[in-house]
C-alpha cells in the first residue's frame, strides 16, 4: 500500500490593492505558483480574501463595507473559475480563503471554497460570528449570518474539515468533525490584533492536541488603510501537530516569519496513525472520559 505523504503550505497573504480582478488573478497565480514550486499538494488562503477585491471598486466603494459586500459579488463567477482553474493548472487542493456571498433574504455567509485538483468544488460556511460581524448590522438587522451545516472533505485519501477562523476556538464543531474521519482540519482566518491572533492560535493547538489531528491556519498580513475590514492584519500562518513524542514540543511544525508568503511541512499520515499507539497522552482516545456523569457538573463544596 502507498503512504499517504501530502505536502501542505498555509499562506501568510500580504493584502494590497489591485486596480482589477486581471490584477488580483495574476497574484493568486505567482502565489499558488510558488507553493507549487516548494511541492505542495495543499494551499491554504486566508480569511476575507475576497475583500481585497474592494479595490477594484471607486474608493468611496472600498472605503465602505457594506458597499464593498454588494460590490464584489459581481466577481464571484470570475473567482470560482480562477480558482478552479489554478487547482487544476496546479494539480494542487486550494482553500481559497473565504469570499462573503450574498444570500437570497439579502444577508451574506462567510463561505470557505475548496477546490480540489480533480475539479471538485466544496465549501465550508463560518458557523460562529465575532463581535465584529454581529456589529456588521443594517438598519438594526443583521446582515453576516452563520451557516448551519458542518462538512467533511475527502484529499487524495485523507479527511479534512474547514473552520473558518473564530471556528477553530470551538471545540465540539471540530470534535464532529475530527469524528466524521477529519486528520486534518484548514483554518483560513483574519485577525487584526496580536490577542485574536494568539487566541486564534491556541484555539488551533488545542484542536491538535484534543484530537490528535493536524491543524493548518493561513493568515491575513500587513496594512491596507483603503478597507475598514482589513485594515490592520496580525498572526503567522503556521502549521501544528500533537505536542508529542515524535513532533516539536511546541507542536509547531513550520510557520512563516517575516516577509516569508508560506510555511510548508510534509505530512505523513500513516505514520501519524501509527504513533498514536507511542503516544505518551491520548486526549483523543480518552475525549469521553470527560462526559461521565461526575466531570459534567462541580458541585460546591462548602
Amino acid at each position: 500500500m502507498n503512504r499517504v505523504v501530502l505536502k501542505l503550505a498555509v499562506g501568510k497573504y500580504f493584502i494590497e490593492a489591485p486596480r482589477s480582478f486581471a490584477e488580483f488573478a495574476a497574484k493568486q497565480e505567482r502565489l499558488l505558483g510558488e507553493a507549487k514550486a516548494r511541492g505542495a499538494r495543499i494551499a491554504v488562503l486566508p480569511e476575507y480574501l475576497s475583500l481585497e477585491l474592494a479595490a477594484t471598486f471607486a474608493a468611496e466603494i472600498g472605503g465602505d463595507l457594506h458597499a464593498s459586500l454588494r460590490a464584489i459579488q459581481q466577481h464571484r463567477e470570475a473567482w470560482l473559475a480562477l480558482y478552479a482553474k489554478l487547482a487544476r493548472q496546479f494539480d494542487m487542493h486550494i482553500v481559497a480563503g473565504t469570499f462573503l456571498l450574498a444570500r437570497d433574504n439579502g444577508n451574506y455567509r462567510n463561505r470557505s471554497d475548496l477546490f480540489s485538483a480533480d475539479g471538485k468544488h466544496f465549501w465550508q460556511d463560518k458557523l460562529q460570528l465575532t463581535a465584529f460581524e454581529r456589529a456588521l448590522a443594517r438598519g438594526g438587522a443583521q446582515v453576516i449570518e452563520p451557516g448551519g451545516e458542518l462538512k467533511v472533505f475527502e484529499l487524495d485519501g485523507i479527511r479534512a474539515g474547514i473552520a473558518v477562523c473564530y471556528d477553530s476556538e470551538f471545540p465540539l464543531p471540530v470534535r464532529a468533525q475530527y469524528e466524521a474521519g477529519a486528520r486534518l482540519l484548514l483554518v483560513p482566518s483574519c485577525t487584526d490584533t496580536e490577542a485574536g491572533a494568539t487566541r486564534v492560535r491556541v484555539g488551533c493547538l488545542a484542536r491538535a492536541l484534543e484530537n490528535r489531528i493536524f491543524v493548518a491556519q493561513s493568515v491575513t498580513a500587513g496594512i491596507a488603510e483603503w478597507s475598514p475590514a482589513l485594515d490592520v492584519n496580525s498572526g503567522e500562518a503556521a502549521i501544528f501537530a500533537p505536542m508529542d513524542r515524535g513532533f516539536p514540543a511546541d507542536g509547531v511544525l513550520a510557520q512563516t516569519q517575516g516577509d516569508a508568503t508560506w510555511a510548508i511541512a510534509e505530512l505523513d499520515f500513516d505514520a501519524f496513525e501509527a504513533s498514536r499507539a507511542d503516544a505518551q497522552v491520548a486526549n483523543d482516545r480518552d475525549w469521553r472520559g470527560q462526559l461521565q456523569p461526575g466531570a459534567l457538573r462541580a458541585t460546591l463544596q462548602r
